[in-house]
């Protein structure tokens, strides 16, 4: 498959704990697209500074005006953390025009999303600049995440949908490691009771539950396409021992783990 390029002008995680002013007061040359991960900065949107607290991601395309400040000189500085891309080309040109986006969107914090984007900004490092199609793909797969997530941001920014965002994402990202309710509270700063509640209520279904569903549909991927031993399986996907796969493998689905993969290799 073709991927339109985007060229990238610069990507990095930037850290400040001095004041710092960044001003483009004839309009950008480039796409810019920050997300702030720690302290506050502003921004200009729409003609107005406004306070830029995590988890809010933003999103300026060429001609558009933009300053950025952090901190007040001569006075001491929170430090201010965020990942930011400065890029342009076709397939960037291709993606701003799909859709209408807003200028600023609150996402749930995802590994994912920090993981591709530390990847993309390692890449550019390179003494060379970084192999050109490589990262094309990177920031197109960056991209594709940051559309889910703007995507699945409540649209009255409601607290609890956030909450619950954030243990969805921790969840599917450690579901095939130990995972207790405290942990997955814990990572959104909540007690287990509140999380339980607030899961509940935007998902459907328990935590527990969630990630049981998360560890069946891995374990049937891999009965179906893998030569993995049954006892491997239970293992690899976070179940831990082969008599509990083998108890909640045969509750959900109606047949052991070893009877779905005889009748799957039939087929």
């Amino acid at each position: 498959m073709y991927i339109k390029e985007i060229n990238i002008n610069l990507c990095a995680y930037s850290k400040h704990n001095e004041p710092f002013r960044q001003e483009y007061k004839n309009g950008l040359d480039t796409y810019i697209i920050r997300l702030q991960m720690e302290g506050i900065s502003q921004v200009l949107i729409d003609g107005e500074i406004v306070d830029i607290m995590p988890g809010d991601l933003l999103l300026f395309k060429p001609g558009d005006l933009y300053e950025l400040r952090i901190g007040t000189a001569g006075e001491p500085v929170k430090t201010s953390g965020d990942y930011f891309i400065l890029c342009k080309g076709e397939g960037m040109d291709e993606w701003w025009g799909q859709k209408w986006r807003p200028t600023r969107t609150k996402i749930a914090e995802n590994e994912r999303i920090k993981g591709l984007w530390h990847q993309l900004s390692m890449e550019n490092r390179r003494l060379n600049g970084g192999n050109p199609e490589l990262m094309s793909l990177l920031a197109h797969s960056l991209l594709l995440l940051l559309d889910r997530a703007i995507e699945e941001a409540p649209s009255a920014q409601s607290l609890s949908a956030f909450h619950a965002l954030k243990m969805r994402n921790y969840i599917e990202e450690n579901a095939a490691s130990t995972l207790r309710l405290q942990d997955i509270a814990g990572h959104a700063g909540l007690s287990v009771s509140r999380a339980v509640h607030l899961f509940k209520i935007h998902f459907g279904v328990s935590t527990m539950q969630y990630v049981q569903q998360l560890r069946l549909s891995h374990a049937l991927q891999l009965l179906d396409y893998s030569l993995m031993s049954l006892e491997q399986i239970a293992v690899d996907v976070g179940f831990g021992s082969y008599t509990y796969f083998h108890r909640i493998f045969r509750a959900t689905y109606g047949v052991s783990p070893g009877a779905y993969r005889r009748k799957s290799s039939i087929e």
